[in-house]
């Protein structure tokens, strides 16, 4: 059978396709669009694509993913060291920040506990998170309100409790429906969560 696309397109559809929520239509779009823009702009986006990695790090603090070690917001003064946010993903935290609300630091667990694609509490940053919790005054848990952030969040309480039973643990409250990602809510829906959320 003759081959329709060039090798070079046909990969970068595949690469595309491999990506979050894109389908194989709009991977062929994406691809097809790029052969039609200037090569210096195709160059820069290559560019762009090469420094995600090369030029971010992993805060050693919250787990954020940063240009630098700890944080701009570990790192910052100003910020409510006494209060941690506990997030899911990093963009959970760009949501929150979004908002204005919140003058505490994070703490980033890249993902949820979800047994049935088999990640524990092993495979997050929740050692790293314990580790934090001695003379901390409160801990938001801001999980998605869905079932495996729910097992996350009760997990958390049960740990951190052992670790540091004086620390009040809260949960976002009113404005997130069940079933919705932090990552898509907006900035008043997040807002009205963070000031109404309630103890765990």
């Amino acid at each position: 059978m003759t081959r329709i696309l060039p090798k070079a397109v046909s990969k970068v559809i595949e690469s595309f396709e491999r990506l979050p929520g894109i389908g194989p239509k709009t991977a062929t779009r994406l691809a097809f669009y790029l052969l039609h823009v200037p090569e210096e702009e195709l160059v820069l986006f290559a560019k762009h694509l090469s420094d995600l990695k090369a030029n971010t790090v992993l805060c050693s603090v919250c787990k954020n993913i940063a240009e630098s070690d700890p944080c701009s917001i570990c790192g910052n003064p100003s910020r409510d060291q006494s209060t941690i946010c506990v997030v899911e993903q990093p963009t959970d935290v760009l949501s929150i920040e979004r908002t204005g609300k919140f003058n505490g630091v994070y703490h980033v667990l890249h993902g949820s506990i979800d047994p049935l694609n088999n990640i524990g509490p092993d495979e997050l940053y929740i050692a790293d998170l314990l580790k934090r919790v001695k003379g901390v005054d409160e801990i938001i848990l801001a999980m998605n309100p869905n079932m495996e952030g729910e097992a996350t969040a009760m997990y958390l309480t049960k740990q951190i409790k052992g670790r540091n039973n004086k620390v009040a643990i809260t949960r976002l409250a009113h404005g997130l429906p069940v079933g919705a990602d932090i990552e898509y809510a907006d900035e008043v829906t997040l807002s009205r969560a963070l000031e109404g959320r309630r103890q765990q």
